[in-house]
């Protein structure tokens, strides 16, 4: 069983900047992909960027609307993964959420996720 907690979030203005944090129980990247969901009011969950540890390398993928504003980084020692939110805007308040499950891609279902992490907010006001 596989738990995922989250740090960081919060309230900031836009053009700003926040990092979010995820802390894995065991060698997460071992096994399994790890991401960043969001689902704002209304809306659908979507995968913003997601992280997978072969080889010795991290690769990455992001949601278009987020590359180059947006980081994930993998600490393999630490069994954690975050995210550095840079350039803010307000449609990119949400509710973000760490998952992890042995596929993530931009295509993959957030209902076929197997795990979650409780979901931190994030605000950017205009």
């Amino acid at each position: 069983q596989v738990q995922l907690v989250e740090s960081g979030g919060g309230l900031v203005q836009a053009g700003g900047s926040l990092r979010l944090s995820c802390a894995a129980s065991g060698r997460i990247f071992s096994k399994y992909a790890m991401g960043w969901f969001r689902q704002a009011p209304g809306k659908e969950r979507e995968l913003v960027a997601a992280i997978k540890f072969r080889g010795s390398i991290f690769y990455a993928d992001y949601l278009d609307s987020v590359k180059g504003r947006f980081i994930i980084a993998g600490d393999n020692g630490k069994n954690s993964m975050y995210l550095q939110m840079d350039n803010l805007k307000p449609q990119d308040t949400a509710i973000y959420y760490c998952a992890a499950d042995y596929t993530l891609i931009p295509t993959t279902p957030p209902g076929s996720v197997t795990y979650w992490g409780q979901g931190t907010q994030v605000t950017v006001s205009s």
